[in-house]
């Protein structure tokens, strides 16, 4: 259903470094780059993360409410992708832990305050 998400940065570059390091932790890599946008994906036509510069010129700003979950194989990939986007720079916004419904879960903020979590189902 949802082909792609795009989260606004305002420093394109950092943000390229953030996601290619975390997404290699995640087997994702990108699959297109242009002056203003990149996206990462599987390369399969799956749904894809994109960052850009905002069209207006504006700052890109947080959504009150969004968040993007990214899917982990197992327990050990979220812990690992957790800590390695803490040590990336990005914020915690909740350590691994079973959520709800049998989640084993994550949340962090980007370099650009953009909410994430990490998840697989746990066993």
């Amino acid at each position: 259903m949802i082909s792609y998400v795009t989260l606004g940065t305002n420093d394109f570059d950092r943000a390229e470094a953030f996601f290619d390091a975390l997404f290699a932790e995640l087997n994702i890599s990108q699959v297109m780059k242009t002056e203003r946008m990149i996206f990462w994906g599987d390369g399969e036509g799956g749904t894809a993360l994109s960052i850009v510069k905002p069209l207006d010129g504006e700052a890109a700003t947080v959504g009150n409410g969004v968040m993007v979950a990214l899917s982990a194989a197992s327990r050990e990939q979220v812990d690992r992708a957790y800590q390695l986007a803490l040590e990336l720079g990005a914020r915690d916004e909740g350590a691994p832990g079973i959520r709800s419904q049998g989640f084993y879960v994550a949340y962090f903020r980007d370099l650009d305050g953009n909410k994430f979590n990490l998840f697989c189902a746990a066993p």
